[in-house]
């Protein structure tokens, strides 16, 4: 069996006294797409924040890719090259243009030209449609515009897994399928998504849905035998 590209194993992450996650077991094969879902405060995004390093587990083990997540800023820096993230908020710098926006990671971090970075920049935007909003700033752009340019900015360092947390949360119906096909497009590329949403369609569309209440994984199944559980958490 291949080696799975996500690895929870007994994570456990505390707030203070809140036990936000309790004994979290979960694999992710390759080129899966998954959503998590549960009910609001169930720690779903949490979870994902910690497959990234941007939260600290306590206790257990995340394995990415076959690294362990640790305090070694080595494994950390690796771990990230690997990832993109995708944020409900987007988080993009406003001060800064879309162009600017998505080659900063990719000059500072990976070191990558600035000739170099751009052109890579403008091929993603390119595969997100949006190619004529380089030159902007975020605030000149719909919602949708910035959650494709969020979309983008992930997707810039070439990552194996893509990680989004409700990539669809504010957007209205007819930009939040646009969303959904640009994922799943994502995905046949060979991208492993990893996915938080209340979205049911979204929930719908996934191979599985992993559902958390309480910090607690409860059941993990494809997801039409799920679909009715998300639209009823999610009222």
């Amino acid at each position: 069996m291949a080696q799975p590209i996500i690895d929870l194993q007994g994570v456990n992450k505390w707030y203070g006294e809140f036990h936000v996650l309790r004994n979290i077991n979960l694999t992710v094969a390759r080129g899966e797409r998954i959503v998590i879902c549960g009910p609001s405060g169930s720690g779903k995004s949490t979870m994902i924040r910690c497959i990234n390093r941007l939260e600290e587990h306590q206790k257990g083990h995340i394995i990415v890719d076959g690294t362990e997540l640790t305090n070694d800023l080595k494994n950390i820096d690796a771990i990230r090259r690997e990832v993109g993230m995708v944020f409900q908020h987007f988080n993009l710098f406003p001060h800064l243009t879309v162009l600017e926006n998505l080659t900063l990671g990719p000059i500072w971090v990976l070191k990558q030209p600035k000739a170099e970075a751009e052109a890579a920049a403008m091929k993603y935007l390119e595969r997100v449609r949006i190619p004529e909003q380089a030159k902007k700033y975020p605030g000149q752009l719909s919602g949708g515009q910035q959650q494709r340019v969020a979309i983008a900015r992930a997707l810039a360092g070439s990552p194996k897994l893509l990680l989004a947390d409700e990539p669809t949360g504010n957007l209205d119906t007819q930009m939040a399928r646009a969303v959904m096909q640009l994922l799943e497009d994502i995905h046949r590329d060979g991208a492993t998504i990893v996915m938080v949403t209340h979205d049911p369609e979204l929930a719908a569309r996934a191979q599985r849905n992993v559902h958390v209440i309480d910090g607690q994984i409860v059941d993990v199944g494809e997801a039409p035998r799920l679909h009715m559980n998300v639209s009823r958490l999610s009222a």
